[in-house]
C-alpha cells in the first residue's frame, strides 16, 4: 500500500511541467467506458472508435484524474463521415452525452457544420483546416476560466468563460464515439499539469 501511495505521488508531481502520456497504447488501462464500451478498441497500439453513442473517460492515476489548469494534446485521425469530440472538465456519467465541462470537436467532413477545434456549440468554426485520413495534432490549454484550443499549432478558440458560468471546473477528459458511422483513430493522448 505504501509503494502505490509513493507511486500515485510520483505521477502526480511528474505530471506538473513535462507532457504525460494518458493512453498506453496496449489496453484502455486508466480509462473507463460508459455505455457501449465496445466502440472503444485498441488495435496495433491505436486507440480505434467506431459504434454506437459512448464516452471513455480518464479514469488514472495523473492528477487524480481532476484536472484544473493544464494542457492536453491529441494524435488524432478522422475518417469520412466521423464525428467526435474531447470533452474537457467532465465527469463520468454513465449514459448520454456529457452534462459538465466542454467539448472541443473532432469532425473534418459529418454533416453537422461545426468542425474540427471548435468549441462545441459556444465558439463554432465552419473552416475546415485538416483533411480525414490524415494525422493531425488537437491541441486544448485550460487555464482558470480561459480556453485555447489549436490545430497543428494554429490557434482556433480563444474563450474567456462568463464568471456566471461554472462549466469550466477542475475534471478529467473524455473521448466521445457519436455514432456507428463514425470511425475515429487516437494514437497519443498528452496532458501536462500546470
Amino acid at each position: 500500500m505504501k509503494n502505490l501511495f509513493l507511486l500515485l505521488l510520483l505521477l502526480n508531481f511528474s505530471a506538473h511541467a513535462q507532457w504525460v502520456e494518458l493512453f498506453n497504447g496496449r489496453d484502455l488501462t486508466g480509462w473507463k467506458a460508459s455505455e457501449n464500451p465496445s466502440s472503444f478498441q485498441v488495435k496495433d497500439g491505436e486507440l480505434h472508435i467506431e459504434g454506437p453513442r459512448g464516452h471513455l473517460f480518464y479514469d488514472g492515476p495523473v492528477g487524480d484524474h481532476s484536472f484544473k489548469n493544464f494542457e492536453v494534446k491529441a494524435l488524432i485521425k478522422t475518417y469520412p463521415g466521423a464525428n467526435s469530440g474531447l470533452y474537457v472538465c467532465t465527469a463520468f456519467q454513465p449514459s448520454d452525452w456529457p452534462s459538465q465541462g466542454h467539448e472541443i470537436q473532432v469532425n473534418n467532413s459529418h454533416t453537422d457544420w461545426r468542425r474540427t477545434a471548435s468549441l462545441y456549440g459556444i465558439i463554432d468554426t465552419a473552416e475546415k483546416l485538416v483533411h480525414d485520413e490524415e494525422w493531425f495534432e488537437l491541441y486544448v490549454k485550460v487555464e482558470g476560466k480561459h480556453i485555447t484550443t489549436r490545430i497543428n499549432g494554429r490557434t482556433v478558440v480563444e474563450y474567456d468563460e462568463p464568471s456566471d458560468k461554472k462549466r469550466i471546473q477542475p475534471g478529467t477528459i473524455a473521448i466521445q464515439a457519436h455514432d456507428p458511422k463514425s470511425k475515429i483513430v487516437y494514437k497519443s493522448i498528452q496532458v501536462r499539469l500546470n
